[in-house]
């Protein structure tokens, strides 16, 4: 065999291998990117939620103080005795481990501090934490404000270090007393950790495979040479699709994770609920005050951590689509719609029908719900309708509505990620969808096969 012939053998072996390599590349730096957006998104997205979470809480909590010496401030009375019972209850009103109330005047001087009862008395109006930041003046500025939150250092009762804490203040005026108390941010600072743990380990996998799966079309694309070159396209083509795919399935997986976390700590919310129980039941054994109040605010606690679980599970996972099937799903989904945005969404959908696969639910969720959010965000429509149909071969959604309209064929469209993730969701399952829009609205439909089966390009 002369050196030309083997010249050749190699060039064609190169062109064969040469766009795996460069297609594999491109697509790990991809993933890569994508994958860290993910994780900042999502690590972002949990921490806003788990702050917003803490300031509810200590907003009951302040509430739960202000109720407990209310009567006290309310009686306009000024005198010592009078302050000093205040400040008696506030030191006994623990929640946790690590919960307190604390008092200052607007001087600096600590009132009330029963974790540190060392400090009480004296002027820490140029206290610093370990971050430099002036804390009791930053409380005061924001006390003054009528009330506010602010992220800082202290020491933690239950380990004795320093450990970041977000305070909410509220300002006495006639009293000119600053009442707080605080949340520390450790265990938020935990989940972050382990949410940006997970994703990069998942980044890992998903690489380690991409790199497996290269390794053996160089080696299929080498030993055939240029005879299987397409052959070795579509299984690039294919082994793509199928790393699309688990991208979505690991985001989902995600949500479901995030969204039982997020419920566990709802339990801060009925904590706050159990502690204007347990006053309404003091008032109503010493009969001292009106324990409606109490009650109320307690009534109130519960009511909003239904409506705390509700509105963050759902969002996050479909519940209803796990225990009652996509047709409640979509109904469930349509109310919340409707309750959010006072667009009425006219639904029709089935009572009983057939078993529909999970991903086939779950696409037609996630369809559903990315049209009612485009409906919200962009149609300006003042009605909307939702069908669900299903027969023996097909189930079939189509959603309506009355606004504007859009170019579907437009770059805005075919460049936008909610257009696309909808195609892509049905091409995965060997359904069909479309949009048709104009100047009386939108629809999209879509229709699945009844028993499908995820596209596997041969």
């Amino acid at each position: 065999m002369d050196s030309s012939t083997m010249q050749l053998k190699a060039k064609i072996a190169l062109l064969a291998i040469l766009p795996l390599v460069v297609v594999a590349a491109a697509f790990a730096a991809v993933i890569a990117l994508q994958a860290s957006r993910l994780a900042a998104e999502q690590t972002a997205t949990i921490d806003a939620s788990l702050m917003q979470s803490k300031r509810v809480e200590l907003e009951h909590y302040i509430d739960l103080a202000l109720s407990a010496i209310g009567p006290l401030y309310a009686s306009g009375r000024d005198d010592a005795a009078t302050r000093h019972e205040a400040e008696a209850i506030l030191a006994r009103m623990n929640f946790g481990r690590d919960g307190y109330y604390f008092v200052y005047d607007l001087h600096g001087r600590s009132l009330v501090h029963p974790r540190e009862p060392d400090i009480v008395g004296r002027n820490l109006w140029n206290l610093r934490d370990a971050t430099g930041l002036p804390v009791i003046q930053r409380l005061v500025a924001a006390a003054r404000d009528g009330s506010g939150f602010q992220r800082y250092m202290w020491r933690k009762p239950s380990t004795g270090k320093d450990a970041p804490k977000l305070g909410y203040v509220v300002l006495l005026p006639r009293w000119g007393w600053v009442v707080g108390t605080g949340a520390y941010l450790d265990d938020v600072e935990r989940v972050e950790t382990g949410l940006r743990r997970h994703v990069a380990a998942s980044i890992r996998a998903t690489m380690a495979g991409l790199a497996l799966i290269s390794l053996v079309a160089i080696a299929l694309a080498g030993s055939v040479g240029m005879a299987l070159n397409v052959s070795a396209h579509r299984l690039a083509d294919r082994r793509l699709r199928e790393l699309a795919q688990r991208i979505v399935t690991l985001q989902e997986d995600e949500r479901a994770r995030v969204a039982r976390e997020l419920h566990d700590g709802i339990s801060q919310l009925l904590v706050s609920a159990k502690y204007q129980f347990e006053l309404a039941q003091h008032q109503v054994d010493a009969g001292d005050g009106d324990p409606r109040d109490a009650l109320e605010h307690g009534v109130g606690r519960i009511v909003d951590a239904i409506s705390e679980v509700r509105r963050i599970s759902h969002a996050l996972h479909p519940i209803l689509l796990d225990r009652l099937g996509v047709s409640a799903a979509l109904g469930e989904l349509a109310r919340d719609f409707t309750e959010r945005t006072s667009i009425p969404v006219r639904t029709r959908l089935p009572l009983e029908m057939p078993k529909v696969s999970f991903a086939a639910a779950l696409t037609l969720f996630r369809i559903a719900q990315e049209a009612l959010t485009n409906i919200e965000r962009h149609a300006g429509a003042t009605r909307a309708s939702m069908r669900l149909e299903v027969d023996a071969a097909e189930v079939r959604l189509r959603i309506t509505d009355n606004g504007r309209g859009f170019d579907p064929g437009g770059a805005a469209a075919r460049d936008g990620m909610g257009l696309r993730n909808m195609r892509e969701r049905v091409d995965h399952l060997r359904g069909e969808v479309s949009v048709s829009s104009g100047q009386r609205g939108t629809t999209v439909y879509v229709s699945l096969p009844l028993r499908t089966t995820s596209r596997s390009p041969g």
